[in-house]
């Protein structure tokens, strides 16, 4: 019955051929080329501890947490060993706040495996983010903790707002606070009156001189994975940004009854809504964003002062450089499945007309002090959809310092003393906008 089954030797021979060249092909795991890391960077920071993977391609992963003790582990798929993987493990300093060490190897075939021991619980977020601008691909690990301080409540409990800033801890801020004085702890029949009833105030220095201080979000443009604009020697927007952000905060809490925080205190990345976030936590009372200006030709020059818009940008320039500042969620890597109700609501467009108009003051206050240190680039305030001015009850501005693009301003930014001078500045044009706009009561829209 199975004569009609015979077959010739070379007929089975082709079979034999077919067979090994389909297993041949049916093995991509080796087949395929393995995806090289081009670069690791890690950004410690108080509020969270940022890792970064950069390739060329996309990186598949798995992650999972694992105590006793407690680790992050990633298992990286398809992607070579190579140098700057195996480079990761010492970049991670003995003063992160989050991560204790890290370890790198071979899992099994086709899989390298990241495992970050910890220093406490965490609530990690990974997530990977597009090829944009001077980046490829990256893998981001975002190491938060899982019971965070709350800025507002270390402002309370510390007479040095820089320890909030800093992200201490209650705990550590306590050996910082001085003994309370007898006037402190009972107010005089005066102060009381000013404290319940700040209405009652007969002139504008009274009301300055106010029981409850006058809170200002400092944010400095920029920071991390997002260096900003870059001039022709090298300096980079990020770091004039926040060193002068810093010369800022240090004037105001050197001023009686005003005091600063600053959106970041180091060079990591900050959403631009979660800065706004962050300024309504403190229930700040103005919100000053610092950045240096760029172009693509170098002899643009001068400082500017924007405001938020609703009605379009009031220049093509202004609409540009919106676009440009908006743009650093999508350099420094933002993770957009993140379902965040309350952040979400903050950066709607309200109707802001009347925190608009307050910002249109307080821009043309800082506006007219940085006339007299440097060349204005316009001579008004301009407008545009500035996403890191949407806080809906906040006053704010966005200050281009100067053109970081321009040679000569450039040096001018490197420069302690002018530093110093635009921070002077820009604190004497909100110690002006306060003169004329006494902050007598706070809005009545919940910022926490």
């Amino acid at each position: 019955m199975f004569g009609a089954f015979k077959f010739s030797s070379e007929f089975l021979a082709s079979i034999v051929r077919i067979g090994f060249l389909c297993f041949a092909f049916s093995v991509p795991a080796f087949a395929q080329p393995t995806i090289k890391i081009s670069s690791t960077r890690v950004w410690p920071a108080a509020e969270y501890t940022r890792i970064t993977l950069e390739s060329k391609q996309p990186i598949s992963f798995k992650h999972f947490l694992v105590d006793n003790p407690d680790r992050m582990v990633i298992d990286l798929e398809n992607v070579e060993l190579d140098a700057a993987l195996k480079q990761l493990s010492g970049k991670v300093g003995a003063d992160d706040p989050y991560i204790k060490a890290a370890r790198v190897g071979r899992f099994k075939p086709g899989v390298v495996r990241l495992v970050f021991d910890l220093k406490t619980e965490v609530k990690p977020s990974v997530f990977t983010v597009k090829p944009y601008g001077d980046y490829g691909y990256r893998l981001v690990l975002d190491i938060y903790p899982t019971h965070p301080v709350d800025p507002l409540l270390a402002l309370m409990q510390t007479d040095n707002p820089s320890d909030a800033a800093a992200g201490l801890s209650p705990a550590q801020q306590t050996a910082k606070v001085e003994k309370p004085t007898p006037e402190t702890v009972q107010p005089t029949q005066a102060q009381e009156e000013k404290a319940v009833n700040p209405r009652k105030v007969k002139s504008k220095k009274d009301a300055l001189d106010l029981v409850r201080l006058v809170t200002v979000a400092i944010d400095a443009g920029h920071g991390g994975e997002d260096p900003g604009a870059r001039g022709s020697n090298g300096t980079l927007e990020k770091e004039v940004t926040f060193s002068i952000a810093k010369r800022v905060k240090a004037k105001i809490d050197q001023e009686e009854n005003m005091r600063a925080v600053l959106t970041r205190d180091g060079d990591y990345f900050v959403p631009l809504g979660a800065r706004v976030v962050k300024a309504r936590k403190v229930s700040a009372d103005l919100f000053v964003s610092i950045h240096a200006d760029a172009f693509n030709k170098p002899d643009a020059r001068g400082s500017s002062v924007f405001a938020l818009s609703e009605n379009g940008a009031t220049s093509a320039a202004a609409r540009w450089l919106a676009k440009r500042e908006n743009d650093a969620d999508l350099i420094g890597g933002v993770n957009i499945d993140v379902k965040d109700k309350y952040l979400k609501q903050t950066l709607l467009d309200l109707s802001q007309t009347a925190t608009i108009n307050d910002s249109m003051k307080l821009a043309k206050a800082v506006l007219s002090e940085l006339g007299g240190i440097n060349t204005l680039h316009k001579g008004a305030v301009e407008q545009a959809g500035f996403a890191v001015l949407k806080a809906p009850d906040i006053p704010s501005i966005l200050v281009e310092t100067a053109f970081i693009t321009n040679p000569e301003e450039e040096a001018r930014l490197g420069d302690d003393a002018y530093q110093d001078k635009i921070a002077e500045a820009i604190v004497a044009g909100i110690k002006r906008y306060f003169a004329n706009n006494p902050p007598l009561a706070r809005s009545k829209l919940a910022r926490n």
